[in-house]
């Protein structure tokens, strides 16, 4: 079902270290994800900068077609290399992914080109579901150097997915933390 993509190409200098191979529940996060994802879809990409860093992971590896362009670009590189769509996008450094949530939305995308979960943190758009349709406008911001990942949900066919449908599925509110410092890793460790 569709295509599952997983974003890596982070600086990681909050950090100092590389996310997707921090432990959690004694799993790299890389691992989790790809766990996740390996029961969802037939087609998982990873998208990075480094792919030596990925060879011991079965998965496809692939780099940003333009380097520098931050995760706008990443989701444009996965667009561009998925075999099917819609297509899942989700940073690595997400610990508490949910499949069945996952699920969800890729059975809200029947009519849109953007299905997006949005919190009281707003939209959460490294965690949602993209069609190829989307590529055009992507490609048009990409070129003016308009780098915002929610630039291109303007003119596109949005689902929003609000809280009420995310408790459901995420009563403890982790589902969309994500790690980027050292406080962050500890807290959730």
């Amino acid at each position: 079902m569709g295509t599952g993509i997983i974003l890596t190409g982070g600086k990681n200098t909050r950090m100092g270290t590389n996310k997707a191979f921090l432990s959690v529940e004694g799993e790299r996060l890389i691992d989790r994800t790809v766990r996740i994802y390996r029961d969802i879809f037939d087609e998982i990409i990873l998208v990075t900068n480094e792919p030596h860093l990925y060879y011991d992971i079965d998965v496809t590896l692939v780099t940003d077609l333009i380097k520098h362009k931050g995760p706008l670009m990443g989701i444009y590189t996965g667009l561009f290399y998925a075999a099917s769509d819609p297509a899942f996008f989700a940073a690595c450094d997400m610990p508490f992914l949910s499949g069945e949530f996952i699920r969800y939305l890729l059975e809200q995308s029947r009519d849109a080109d953007i299905v997006v979960p949005e919190t009281a943190d707003g939209f959460q758009p490294l965690h949602a579901v993209y069609a190829r349709s989307c590529m055009g406008t992507i490609q048009r911001l990409l070129g003016q150097d308009k780098l915002k990942v929610t630039g291109f949900y303007k003119g596109m066919k949005l689902k929003v997915i609000g809280p009420d449908a995310i408790r459901r599925f995420d009563p403890d509110g982790r589902m969309f933390l994500n790690i980027n410092t050292p406080e962050e890793y500890a807290k959730i460790r």
